[in-house]
């Protein structure tokens, strides 16, 4: 069995605020140990229960986070930026489920950090299902036939997991106080909580089905602020159906996501001066 791991970094158990996620501030160093160490657990376990091959792909901000030194040393690593398919880059028909690790709730709901890839965005929609990172990846990897078997996270992120794909096994690693604050377990016990769970969610692997996208979706990105549909509307395609929203015709479920990046990343360019 070959399982493929998606590891962002919001959702790991201990991480509450951005001053572990940002590589500018002061605790992102115990930011990089605290999710390496988490997803060793999800490994560790994975090894022992009839998978053969690991594929982790390091999904947040630059992408360069995990401390490849410190990972397990039968995984293979994705790592470093630009990647054509940023959090779901590596993954194909080849693998026979997938894993989300560190995840967080989308935008415009309550969680630690939740977001959507960046502030500027309130919502995504695929078609008219609104959807989160969580809900992107999930139907890349649907396109592939691949399950998503498993999702880590705070107690938002797992909720959202579970409205989204039947039978999944979620692992809430802390709950949400406020945005930047969380009632947060030890690190042993969700040592204990995750290598649990991921047993289990192979063993259970064959009632979740893939998430399987649309067609030929439509992709629609609500964002907060005319500027950034602007910027976001200038991607060949892309066209400004309101004054925060922005439409764009996909081929396919891999073009609506490149289309998503491209979009967000034009977004983020607006200034106010």
């Amino acid at each position: 069995m070959r399982l493929y791991l998606s590891v962002d970094m919001e959702g790991i158990s201990g991480i509450v605020d951005d001053t572990f996620v940002d590589s500018s501030k002061r605790n992102y160093h115990r930011g990089q140990e605290l999710m390496t160490q988490e997803t060793n657990y999800v490994i560790e376990s994975a090894l022992s229960s009839r998978v053969e091959e690991v594929t982790v792909n390091d999904s947040h901000s630059k992408m360069n986070n995990l401390l490849v030194e410190k990972l397990h040393e039968e995984a293979k690593l994705i790592s470093g930026d630009v990647k054509p398919f940023s959090m779901m880059e590596g993954l194909d028909h080849t693998y026979d489920g997938a894993g989300f690790i560190g995840y967080h709730a989308r935008a415009s709901l309550k969680g630690i950090m939740s977001h959507s890839m960046i502030h500027a965005v309130k919502n995504f929609y695929v078609d008219d299902k609104v959807v989160g990172e969580l809900g992107m990846n999930a139907f890349v990897a649907g396109y592939y036939g691949v399950p998503v078997l498993f999702v880590a996270g705070d107690d938002r992120a797992t909720a959202e997991a579970e409205a989204l794909i039947p039978n999944i096994t979620t692992v809430t690693v802390k709950e949400t106080i406020s945005r930047s604050s969380g009632l947060v377990p030890s690190p042993h016990k969700t040592g204990q909580l995750l290598k649990e769970q991921t047993t289990f969610a192979i063993e259970n692997r064959r009632r979740v089905d893939p998430l399987v996208p649309p067609e030929k979706p439509v992709l629609r990105i609500e964002f907060t602020n005319y500027g950034q549909a602007e910027w976001a509307s200038i991607m060949p395609g892309a066209e400004i159906e309101n004054d925060t929203v922005v439409k764009f015709q996909a081929k396919d479920m891999l073009e609506a996501y490149q289309a998503m990046l491209v979009m967000t990343e034009l977004a983020s360019r607006t200034t106010f001066g």
